[in-house]
């Protein structure tokens, strides 16, 4: 029960989420520091109010791991969110993170000695080729829409490359802590809403370094088109409103992806996460009417079947039209 509905609040909560994030950087590109703040500072009052209440109640894993963990959720979170300054456009952004697969299999025979069977890692290869197709195709689009003088082709290019390099870096760092929740909650116990109020937590002094362009995007989403909230009935600046939807989004979406890493091991989170990534793609190509090639659905598709080896949702369907007579053996 308790995995079925976290699995339903991360397609829910993440799915909204992607929403409300592209239509603030369809008018702010730069607006990931400000979006970013804003998540952690809500969730961050949640749990201190509901789960430690106001201070009293003492964590049940030292805080010295959450320090670990923190590092690393607060680094992923603004590389992530400042990459989309890089002229990195939504869908490639979605399709390259669902690289996360590879980037957890691969620490994870690095750090825990694991052993996958050959068709986990066919499942990765397939994710891996679609993604560098997707990410190909991006990169000429890049190119085609520079066109032109010399010198203004060559800067949007490397401009794009440093937030693919950025990208990259928080995928690994992503997997990394994955793994180390992992080993946490098997040494102390699952704590889910407690990690998820101190990954928050402390991070928040750090939000000082970008006080500034936080502030400036503050001035420039309280001089958006005032808007009527539905339901209330109260006008407020529309990016506000759209703030506000994006901050609430992540609180079930990141809810749910916590309550996962106590229920499931480390790469059947990064699973569930990858799928609704993939469902989240097809909200935006369709909603945003965001450009995708025909060799960007290829990559797609590949990306999708790898996903499928990985679950092997192929061989139980397989099994299933053999009949129980077939005796079709489980793909391990």
């Amino acid at each position: 029960m308790g995995t079925a509905f976290a699995i339903v609040l991360v397609f829910v909560g993440c799915c909204c989420n992607v929403v409300s994030l592209e239509l603030l950087v369809r008018q702010f590109p730069g607006c990931g520091n400000i979006v970013t703040f804003a998540q952690f500072l809500f969730i961050a009052l949640e749990g201190f109010i509901f789960e430690t209440k106001f201070g009293t109640k003492k964590p049940a894993i030292p805080i010295r791991n959450y320090v670990i963990m923190v590092t690393m959720f607060f680094t992923v979170s603004v590389i992530n969110n400042y990459a989309l300054n890089f002229n990195i456009a939504m869908p490639l952004h979605m399709i390259f993170r669902s690289g996360s697969l590879i980037a957890n299999m691969i620490l994870g025979i690095i750090i825990l000695k694991k052993r996958y069977t050959a068709s986990k890692y066919l499942s990765i290869a397939f994710i891996s080729a679609g993604i560098f197709i997707c990410t190909i195709m991006s990169a000429k689009q890049v190119n085609v829409a520079t066109e032109g003088s010399e010198e203004h082709g060559f800067y949007p290019l490397i401009h794009w490359l440093i937030g693919i390099a950025m990208l990259t870096f928080a995928l690994l760092m992503s997997a990394r802590m994955g793994i180390f929740q992992e080993t946490l909650y098997k040494q102390y116990g699952k704590h889910s809403k407690e990690a998820l109020f101190y990954n928050h937590c402390l991070p928040l002094p750090g939000f000082l370094l970008l006080c500034t362009d936080i502030y400036n995007h503050a001035v420039h989403f309280s001089h958006s088109t005032p808007t009527v909230v539905p339901v209330v009935g109260v006008t407020m600046p529309t990016l506000w409103l759209y703030l506000l939807i994006n901050v609430i989004t992540q609180y079930v979406c990141i809810r749910g992806v916590f309550i996962l890493t106590t229920e499931c091991a480390s790469l059947t989170v990064t699973l569930v996460v990858t799928l609704r990534k993939f469902l989240s793609l097809i909200i935006s190509i369709m909603y945003f009417q965001n450009p995708f090639t025909t060799w960007h659905w290829v990559g797609t598709a590949v990306v999708f079947l790898g996903t499928l080896l990985y679950t092997e949702v192929l061989s139980s369907v397989w099994a299933a039209l053999r009949g129980p007579g077939g005796k079709a053996k489980k793909a391990e």
